[in-house]
């Protein structure tokens, strides 16, 4: 029998297999982690769980947030495990009393999301499948501030493309942490670090 693999080798040799498709002049690599398909392996979705549930200290943080539909996966599998309650960045309205609007833009598309239930002074941990270009995540991040949260940290999975390193340094107090640096070589994922 094999000794099992540790958190991040299993998270890196998945994302190595990850097929890729062209939206126009734009490289998506698919992957369970960010996209629900090919089918996830449990063992992947739990060591992605267990490299974010490590990367902090939970006793300071009061609520865990995510958009949806990606980041799901992730946001629930945290929430069990650290005990934490979640909330979850919508695509549509609800029309709750304090729902506020975020316009988003990402390498390939334009939407809409909707931020309920978060209140001032809450520390918060946020957590996302990728980052590509950072043009969902920012417009977000600067609303849960002006909403008065406090960002304990940002933690996604997946970093792909310049989005991460721009946003930190424009908004170098935002604590973005990512679990695996990617790039598309010659049409096949490859790990960065």
């Amino acid at each position: 029998m094999e000794p099992p693999q540790d958190s991040l080798e299993i998270l890196q040799n998945s994302l190595r297999n990850a097929p890729i498709i062209w939206k126009g002049d734009y490289p998506y690599f698919i992957h369970p982690i960010s996209d629900g398909i090919p089918r996830m392996d449990p063992l992947v979705l739990s060591a992605t769980r267990d490299l974010i549930v490590d990367l902090i200290d939970w006793d300071e943080v009061d609520l865990i947030v995510s958009v949806e539909a990606m980041g799901l996966p992730l946001l629930a599998a945290v929430g069990e495990i650290t005990g934490k309650p979640t909330v979850v960045i919508r695509k549509r309205s609800y029309g709750m009393e304090g729902e506020v609007q975020v316009s988003l833009s990402t390498g390939y598309s334009k939407s809409k999301a909707y931020i309920n239930d978060i209140k001032k002074g809450e520390r918060i941990v946020v957590v996302d499948d990728v980052i590509s270009t950072g043009g969902t995540i920012e417009p977000i991040l600067e609303t849960l501030e002006q909403m008065g949260a406090i960002l304990h940290a940002v933690i996604v999975a997946i970093e792909k493309g310049n989005g991460k390193s721009r946003l930190s340094k424009e908004k170098p107090n935002w604590p973005i942490m990512t679990l695996a640096r990617i790039e598309i070589v010659d049409g096949k994922v490859e790990i960065v670090r």
